[in-house]
């Protein structure tokens, strides 16, 4: 009986018009580009990297992403955790990154139900680092959309998870008191949907790091994906880890904040199965 109401409840949800269906062989590829290492040739200051211990550079671009390395660890756990296929990549060149992200882009996707991205580097608005110079991330995510993309991926969700900064400015905060079906393949959809944007900090702002435990960011949205996957859609597990962004980290010596900002353009809801 257990096992006629799950299929049951399989084959609701795959004809719900608002929840994207999940019955394909694997939720899909998920490139995890972490990059630590660069070359003096990347103009980065020491506020784009970690808030501890790290406060001066050698010499512009030199500077290691310390702590980087648990955060590309955890989000390849819960990744592949959650039915994810694993291309993890280290130390890329900006050239490097687009070409990994415009050939995965170009592959048949039919067997899965979404692809996945989590880029780890510097970065400032609009921008990401390679290990040379820095991308735009327009250009990274561009690949991705309809009219380039392979056909097996149109009307599929597309999650892009961003740790990096997004700008020069800080946060001091303040004190408060308390697919489509195939019945309709003809319908034309925007070159933007189904895109969704998770970055570490709203634009304009840094993003923190610690070299003990992971970046702020990466360490919440690996912990509410741990927790809260099974069970609620991902606009509201966001929520959840924006919440304790901005709440749990940047409190006592270290008083900065930080909140990351969601993007989503996704035209249905997103549940993890």
């Amino acid at each position: 009986m257990a096992e006629k109401r799950g299929n049951a409840k399989k084959q609701g949800d795959s004809l719900d018009p608002y929840r994207y269906k999940m019955d394909y062989s694997c939720m899909g590829t998920c490139v995890i580009i972490n990059n630590n290492n660069f070359s003096g040739k990347a103009p980065m200051t020491h506020h784009d990297s970690s808030y501890t211990s790290q406060d001066v550079l050698p010499r512009p671009g030199q500077r290691k992403r310390d702590g980087t390395d648990i955060d590309a660890d955890s989000a390849e756990k819960i990744f592949k955790g959650l039915g994810y296929k694993i291309r993890r990549v280290n130390d890329q060149t900006a050239k490097n990154m687009e070409e990994l992200l415009k050939d995965v882009s170009l592959e048949d996707h039919s067997g899965s139900a979404s692809f996945a991205c989590v880029m780890l580097s510097h970065g400032s608005e609009g921008t990401i680092f390679g290990t040379d110079r820095p991308s735009q991330i327009k250009t990274l995510t561009g690949y991705f959309r309809s009219k380039h993309c392979h056909k097996t991926l149109l009307a599929k969700p597309k999650l892009f998870f961003i740790q990096a900064c997004c700008g020069d400015d800080t946060d001091l905060g303040c004190r408060t008191d308390s697919s489509l079906d195939k019945s309709s393949t003809r319908v034309r959809i925007p070159l933007e949907a189904d895109f969704f944007y998770a970055y570490s900090t709203a634009q304009g702002y840094f993003s923190y790091r610690s070299v003990e435990n992971g970046s702020w960011f990466m360490q919440a949205l690996c912990e509410n994906l741990k927790e809260h996957s099974s069970k609620l859609e991902l606009m509201r597990i966001m929520t959840r880890v924006n919440h304790q962004v901005a709440l749990d980290f940047g409190n006592g010596a270290f008083d900065m904040k930080q909140i990351p900002c969601i993007i989503s353009m996704l035209t249905k809801d997103f549940f993890f199965p």
